[in-house]
Formats: C-alpha cells, sequence, structure tokens
C-alpha cells in the first residue's frame, strides 16, 4: 500500500489531499477515515489504498501511520538553531561570569539577570516535547 503525508485536511468541507510518497498528489475524502477518525493534520503519515476516479487518484481505506504532531513540536527550533544558543550561552559565561568567579567573587545583579535569562530560554529549548 502506498504511503505519504497529508497536505492538508478540512475536516468542515470533508476532503483534502495528501502527497504520496511515490509522487503526486492523491484526494482524500471523509469517507476513507478511519471509524474514529475525524479530523487529519498537515504532515501526519498515513498509508492508503488508491483508486481512479473521475477526477483522478482518490484515497481509500487510510491507515493512521503516525499521531498528528503536536503544536509545541511544530513551534520547536530546529536543531541547529539551538545550537547556536547553546554556544552564545557559553560565549557569554565565559566573558562575564567566569572572570569574576576566577576572583573569588560573583557577578553583579545586571549581569546575572541576564545569564540566568539566557540560561533559562536554553533550558526551556531542550526540555521540549521530545522527537518521535
Amino acid at each position: 500500500m502506498p504511503t505519504g503525508r497529508v497536505k492538508w485536511y478540512d475536516a468542515e468541507k470533508g476532503y483534502g489531499f495528501v502527497t504520496s510518497d511515490e509522487g503526486g498528489d492523491v484526494f482524500l475524502p471523509r469517507s476513507a477515515l478511519p471509524g474514529n477518525v475525524t479530523e487529519l493534520k498537515s504532515g501526519q503519515r498515513i498509508e492508503f489504498g488508491v483508486i481512479d476516479g473521475r477526477k483522478g487518484a482518490q484515497a481509500l481505506g487510510v491507515t493512521l501511520l503516525e499521531a498528528p504532531p503536536s503544536v509545541s513540536e511544530l513551534r520547536r527550533r530546529p536543531p541547529e538553531e539551538v545550537h547556536g544558543l547553546v554556544e552564545d550561552m557559553i560565549k557569554l559565561l565565559e566573558a562575564k561570569v567566569l572572570p569574576d568567579l576566577r576572583k573569588g567573587r560573583y557577578p553583579d545583579k545586571k549581569t546575572t539577570k541576564t545569564v540566568a535569562q539566557v540560561v533559562h530560554a536554553v533550558a526551556r529549548e531542550l526540555d521540549g516535547p521530545q522527537p518521535r
């Protein structure tokens, strides 16, 4: 059976399209969805049968291969961007925090507040939802 990703699906209209892994778009009617499924999200992987309808290829007998991506996963930064954030945090720590600590004192309040904000931002990115 062919597989692909949902290109878009409108639950109100009752149809959408899936981009087949073999190439091309396939019409996706509501009637092709499993009984307990009423909505699909863009990017969701599915397996489906194909018939040639009056207007072209049409999906039938859809099987969900993965759960729809969560909103937080879609909003998560790519690893390359997080890598840059971590590098910037390290530079900030080396320039603003380590020199004072080596001298046996803590950095001033303004510096510690800025550093804390940066460290928390990096922690939030790293602690986000894990990829499946």
